[in-house]
């Protein structure tokens, strides 16, 4: 079976650094799953490894469409599946990195997504819902019936949380147990490789890569997509670091209230996908201090090197 590296872990665990160095000692090419680096423009807000950090390691699933272009998981993992057979067949090492669990669990279970039915008036009621109440209460419905998918997804990305709930409200079966039903065999022999820190670490963590996307020009960055007129529900208005940003932009609260809305909204999203990740019995946990040894390690006795 073909085999595949998979490192996974919440935001500002080290996964980009960890990623590089197995990719450079294994001859491997990177293949984000990251649901918001995939579009154009994102950069800073996404924490999009530089040219530099690159160390001239090629990288896909990165700047492949238009912010206005919405990019469901049928697409994504389509698209990432041709990249990673490419990489196969040039006989490197697909490395696949990224926080997006959802993306991540969709490759490596082989999974075959089929359209539920539609039912654009609830839809529609739901989306009412979110502009009267906020996002916020709409994603706690979706507690109540699918936990799984409300650690998954975001209550920024209203489209997707709306998209769980039609499906439960049409098919009677959570958005959860319609990925597990549609699971086929596997095609990948997968080594999964989570970076692993305390809570309070990690939190620190996450506080400076907000001071730093700050320092490096967050701001001018969230003026620009602003300015591509992309409507207010659409995925870069909704994403993390953006969303707030433009909340004080239009004067809605202050810099320091929009600051530290995003460290919280950030540390938010990092325990729900290490809620997500704990449940994959499969990983193989590393202490971020000494990560890249025993992600080399792991990976050698992997491949059999």
């Amino acid at each position: 079976m073909k085999k595949v590296v998979a490192i996974v872990g919440p935001t500002a665990s080290g996964k980009t650094s960890l990623s590089i160095e197995i990719a450079k000692k294994f001859g491997g090419e990177i293949v984000s799953f990251d649901s918001m680096q995939v579009y154009k423009y994102m950069n800073i807000g996404t924490a999009k490894p530089t040219e530099e950090e690159k160390e001239g390691i090629p990288h896909y699933m990165i700047d492949e469409v238009e912010p206005t272009e919405p990019l469901n998981v049928v697409d994504f993992t389509a698209k990432a599946k041709a990249y990673i057979e490419d990489i196969l067949d040039k006989g490197k090492l697909p490395v696949l990195v990224g926080g997006t669990g959802l993306y991540v669990d969709a490759i490596v279970n082989n999974t075959e997504f089929s359209e539920s039915k539609r039912d654009d008036e609830y839809r529609e009621s739901l989306m009412k819902l979110a502009e009267e109440k906020g996002n916020a209460y709409v994603h706690e419905m979706l507690k109540e019936i699918d936990i799984d998918a409300y650690n998954s997804i975001h209550e920024n990305n209203i489209r997707r949380v709306i998209r769980a709930l039609e499906v439960y409200h049409t098919t009677g079966k959570t958005f959860t147990q319609s990925n597990i039903d549609s699971k086929r065999d596997r095609v990948y022999d997968v080594l999964f490789l989570g970076l692993d820190m305390d809570r309070e670490t990690l939190y620190e963590r996450i506080n400076r890569r907000v001071d730093m996307m700050l320092d490096e020009g967050l701001v001018d960055e969230v003026k620009s997509i602003m300015e591509m007129n992309l409507g207010e529900d659409s995925t870069a208005m909704q994403a993390i670091g953006y969303k707030e940003i433009i909340e004080w932009l239009e004067g809605r609260v202050s810099f320091e209230e929009a600051v530290e809305t995003l460290k919280m909204e950030s540390r938010r999203y990092a325990k729900r996908q290490l809620t997500w990740f704990r449940r994959n019995k499969e990983i193989n946990w590393l202490d971020y201090k000494n990560a890249v040894a025993l992600g080399i390690e792991l990976t050698e006795k992997f491949l059999g090197e």
